[in-house]
């Protein structure tokens, strides 16, 4: 006999389950609410829709978006990396010394900007993946090395850049500032490779049980040293982009960088446990939040809050997650 305790039962774990079907489905879930935040800030804010606050929300989401993908890539394997702020900071600070005190050409300053930004990322993936220190513990170390060599390299600030520098962010190509473009060219790259590269692959074998993948032959180490490189690439090509579009390097650059990131990530569908994510919701997270502080601007909020409500979205995806991955 069914009672209706039994009904009552069978009614919340079937909306229990449509739940955490929906919230599953991450890309699905930020195109939703991407488009109910997109229609709240349109009737509410009259500037919002105007073509400059619309390509300013581009702008300013294309560099974070461009290291988030590489997050994602190393969240996909079971880590992650919190130096990615100083490290844009550090590829932006070392381009502008090198153009404006030895009047270096830019090509080769840019050049040169990567070769200490990859050593960083080398270092990284020797200590996590070969010694076996915990990730959180190593970049962390990491972010403050690098942040107090940014300040060195820059002191107070070096602006006067080279035009031709500037105009590395500032040229536009069928109505769009090249940010955009170089988003676009590192996500199709990107999630090529995850969805058709092997070692890509591999990732998702590492995040979802790094000791089996290692009985299977799966080269770890190699694998996680190269995908922290990769960050820190991404990292220093978001850097030296913001470089170029202040024009001015800063010690100031990539400051809480990590956290918009990792929290645009999980949004996006990483998990602690590893093993899951998709290119594209990070990326959808990352517009998410751009989309938000945007709006609390429009909403004349204070600009502190930005941090308040990025971390409570971090606790809230964090909780979510838990809870999507519990047994």
């Amino acid at each position: 006999m069914v009672t209706k305790l039994d009904t009552m039962g069978n009614k919340l774990g079937y909306y229990l389950n449509s739940s955490k079907k929906i919230l599953g489905n991450r890309v699905f879930l930020l195109l939703l609410l991407i488009s109910i935040l997109f229609i709240f800030s349109s009737y509410s804010y009259d500037p919002f829709l105007t073509e400059l606050n619309l390509k300013s929300v581009l702008r300013n989401a294309a560099t974070d978006s461009i290291v988030a993908v590489g997050m994602m890539v190393l969240l996909i394997s079971g880590i992650f990396d919190l130096s990615v702020g100083s490290v844009a900071g550090l590829a932006g600070a070392i381009a502008g010394r090198l153009m404006y005190y030895n009047h270096m050409p830019v090509g080769l300053a840019l050049v040169a900007a990567f070769i200490p930004v990859m050593l960083v990322g080398l270092i990284n993936g020797f200590l996590i993946a070969k010694v076996k220190v915990n990730a959180f513990i190593v970049t962390l170390v990491m972010m403050g090395l690098v942040r107090g060599f940014v300040r060195l390299v820059v002191k107070t600030g070096i602006s006067g850049l080279p035009d031709s520098f500037v105009r590395l962010s500032s040229t536009k190509f069928l109505g769009f500032r090249m940010p955009a473009w170089y988003l676009l060219f590192v996500v199709i790259i990107i999630s090529v490779l995850v969805a058709k590269n092997s070692s890509f692959r591999k990732l998702f074998y590492i995040g979802t049980n790094p000791v089996a993948a290692e009985f299977g032959g799966i080269n770890i180490i190699k694998i996680r040293i190269y995908s922290l490189m990769l960050m820190s690439g991404l990292a220093a090509l978001a850097g030296l982009i913001v470089t170029s579009r202040i024009e001015t390097a800063l010690s100031s650059t990539g400051v809480g960088l990590e956290m918009r990131v990792i929290t645009a990530c999980f949004l996006g569908g990483a998990s602690f446990r590893g093993g899951k994510g998709s290119i594209i919701g990070a990326v959808l997270g990352v517009f998410f939040i751009e989309l938000i502080n945007n709006s609390l601007i429009m909403a004349n909020i204070l600009s502190y809050w930005q941090g308040i409500v990025i971390g409570s979205i971090l606790v809230i995806t964090v909780v979510i997650d838990s809870w999507l991955t519990k047994d």
